[in-house]
């Protein structure tokens, strides 16, 4: 007779992902809520690096990146790291550690919210 305990599977914990935050730019006038949080995700892109750290990781094959692919930037590593957490506190990467490495991805909702976001809509007729 077996003493083994047979364990649900649990999802893992995913830390609050970003939705899609506000309608388009031209539709109506932004609630203070999704002002704060366009105003968030812009704020962390518009910083050079920062902005250069998020395209790298956006456009890396297979839409993730190693920390040591990316750190090219012309920082120091420390520098590197506290923007990638300022890229992951402002909702736009989301991170995975392999071993010694740390996997960087652009949260799935991410570019198509910033798109809708930035869409003009049609003029009514």
């Amino acid at each position: 007779m077996s003493n083994t305990k047979v364990l649900p599977l649990l999802e893992p914990e995913i830390p609050e992902a970003v939705a899609p935050c506000c309608p388009p730019l031209t539709e109506r006038p932004f609630t203070a809520e999704e002002a704060e949080t366009a105003a968030r995700m812009f704020k962390a892109l518009g910083d050079p690096v920062r902005l250069r750290l998020f395209s790298a990781v956006a456009s890396h094959e297979g839409g993730e990146a190693c920390v040591c692919d990316i750190s090219d930037v012309g920082v120091s590593q420390p520098t590197v790291s506290h923007h990638l957490k300022k890229l992951k506190e402002a909702g736009l990467l989301a991170s995975e550690r392999r071993g010694t490495w740390v996997y960087y991805r652009v949260e799935p909702s991410v570019l198509a919210a910033m798109s809708k976001l930035l869409t003009v809509a049609p003029a009514a007729a």
